[in-house]
């Protein structure tokens, strides 16, 4: 990470952390996630903001990562479908790799109750553009689990997308904190888009939030339903119903509205 990017100017001074202790103290697997939109040039002092004995993960010296995404839905799109109607039984299915490394996960997200998220993954191996058949069993094992009966359906890629993600620890709460920039979306046929000017700041905590989300609100920051999924998906593809994300992308997306390149 360079020394001029509005993250590693605050990040670089933070104590680090190393992965085997974030997930010790701070794995979070079951959580409720509070997520914020906000531009890039706002992150010096959201981040200036959290307590001193915020943490960074520190990989290597590394303090920024790579991330690819690959989400997968049914070609009638319920998964995206499920989040837009705000089913309770809905689902993600994604690879997610961590390009630094090379390793690849394949997770499967479902509602816990009142609202968290649950998320569980295992290793993948193989081409990440379509799933496995022990993917395609452990995704079904873990939707039934959920009440959500997936043996007739069928999986497609749906979309791909590009981050770089800072990860933070908050002691006080046992929570975590990302940023995510140089966000990119692109679906199979190549079409993307890109918000250089925008950041994902993400929470994951338990219901009372963190210090992190009170320092949010107290900058007039709210969370709101950003999905790099589902917003991705209503910003390229204006043939999905997108009410639920208007307003996001009225405000964060204003390009992808009117159908000119982002």
């Amino acid at each position: 990470m360079t020394a001029t990017t509005p993250v590693s100017r605050v990040v670089g001074a933070l104590p680090p952390i190393g992965l085997d202790e974030l997930v010790a103290q701070a794995s979070l697997l079951t959580r409720l996630d509070r997520k914020y939109m906000l531009p890039v040039a706002d992150l010096p002092l959201v981040l200036g903001g959290l307590d001193e004995d915020t943490r960074v993960l520190d990989v290597d010296g590394a303090r920024e990562f790579a991330y690819r995404s690959v989400y997968f839905d049914t070609p009638e799109m319920d998964g995206y479908l499920g989040a837009a109607r705000h089913r309770r039984r809905r689902f993600k299915l994604r690879i997610r790799t961590y390009l630094d490394s090379g390793r690849h996960y394949f997770e499967v997200k479902t509602r816990g109750p009142r609202g968290t998220t649950v998320k569980q993954r295992i290793p993948y191996e193989g081409d990440v553009r379509r799933l496995g058949p022990g993917a395609r069993a452990y995704a079904d094992t873990v939707l039934a689990e959920a009440g959500i009966n997936s043996g007739r359906l069928r999986f497609v890629l749906a979309l791909t997308t590009y981050y770089r993600r800072t990860t933070l620890f908050l002691p006080a709460t046992g929570s975590r904190l990302t940023v995510d920039t140089d966000l990119t979306w692109a679906l199979p046929d190549g079409t993307a888009l890109r918000t250089p000017d925008r950041a994902i700041v993400e929470t994951k905590a338990g219901r009372a939030g963190s210090g992190a989300d009170r320092l949010l609100w107290s900058l007039k920051h709210r969370p709101c339903p950003v999905s790099k999924y589902g917003t991705g998906l209503a910003a390229l593809r204006p043939d999905l119903p997108s009410n639920r994300w208007l307003p996001v992308l009225r405000r964060h997306f204003p390009t992808a509205l009117d159908g000119s390149p982002a």
